[in-house]
């Protein structure tokens, strides 16, 4: 009797979740600790991700560090305070990637560039095409049209400004406008089945 082998070779598709305006409450440049403020649905909806066995990676441009409005430490401590809120809540985050550059750098890693997305596939066995990209703002949806992944745009955050100013202009759509973090979990876990 032979049991199935998991194939090491084998991707997986991911949620891909931008930080502030779909995790946190957007603020401009969180230069305190005190001014980072997870959203009080994000814990249950990320939980719902992992028990549906999604890899869900949070990519998000840092670029005051850049701008000298914060040391790159105080993201670090911010995305302790993430871990512990969504742990708290039974969820975890399985990767989380920042930039902290300015576009003037000329880093490949600033959204929307896709080095953030190439190195956590890199890292964590990934397939972006197919995967999912969740965020406030248009730039990470166009990144994400770019890359292959389905799109789902959340009016929290800057999304709702940027979806009833800007959209007319878009080249293409997001593939959802939602509410929330956890109205986009629900068409994530309902596209899957």
């Amino acid at each position: 009797m032979s049991g199935a082998k998991s194939n090491p070779e084998l991707k997986r598709r991911a949620v891909f979740l931008d930080r502030d305006g779909t995790i946190a409450e957007e603020v401009g440049y969180a230069n305190h600790i005190s001014r980072f403020v997870v959203y009080p649905f994000a814990a249950t909806a990320i939980r719902r991700l992992n028990e549906a066995g999604l890899p869900v990676i949070v990519v998000t441009n840092q670029s005051g560090v850049a701008r000298g409005f914060f040391p790159e430490s105080l993201i670090g401590r911010m995305h302790e305070k993430m871990v512990e809120e969504l742990a708290a809540g039974g969820a975890h985050v399985d990767g989380m990637y920042y930039c902290p550059h300015i576009r003037d750098d000329q880093c490949s890693c600033r959204k929307p560039l896709p080095g953030m997305l190439e190195q956590a596939a890199r890292e964590h066995n990934l397939e972006i095409s197919g995967s999912v990209l969740v965020s406030d703002r248009y730039n990470d949806i166009q990144m994400g049209h770019e890359n292959g992944c389905r799109t789902i745009l959340v009016l929290t955050g800057y999304g709702r400004g940027d979806y009833e100013w800007n959209r007319a202009k878009w080249p293409r759509q997001p593939d959802h406008v939602v509410e929330n973090l956890a109205d986009a979990v629900e068409i994530i876990l309902k596209e899957m089945r």
